[in-house]
């Protein structure tokens, strides 16, 4: 698949729905939690498939009312550029979907290589 076979409102929805799948007790522990979509990261590489941009749970101290929200960025054209069928696209997805969220709950990558989600 390249970056063309799958408009960005597409991505999106897909993205949406593998979150839809995702076990209740990994995302009822969200708070404060945004999901967004971009085509490529600020650097213009296919290298980074998502990010988790914030403060992990185990790392806060104080944190309330009035906080920006954390982010949690998929990246679409690296994603498509790993992925050679829908289902794979769909795989790719949420193992990058459990990948951050595990870092917002304070788990690193080698904790993830580990659990065999790295």
């Amino acid at each position: 698949m390249n970056a063309d076979d799958l408009t960005a409102a597409a991505f999106e929805q897909l993205v949406v729905d593998e979150l839809d799948l995702l076990p209740d007790e990994m995302v009822d522990g969200l708070d404060n939690v945004v999901f967004v979509t971009e085509d490529r990261p600020e650097d213009g590489s296919l290298d980074l498939l998502g990010l988790y941009d914030g403060v992990a749970l185990t790392h806060r101290e104080r944190y309330g009312f009035g906080e920006l929200p954390d982010r949690i960025i998929l990246y679409r054209e690296p994603l498509l550029s790993i992925s050679s069928t829908l289902e794979e696209l769909r795989d790719q997805v949420h193992v990058t979907l459990v990948h951050e969220i595990a870092h917002y709950f304070g788990i690193d990558d080698e904790q993830l290589h580990e659990l065999g989600w790295g």
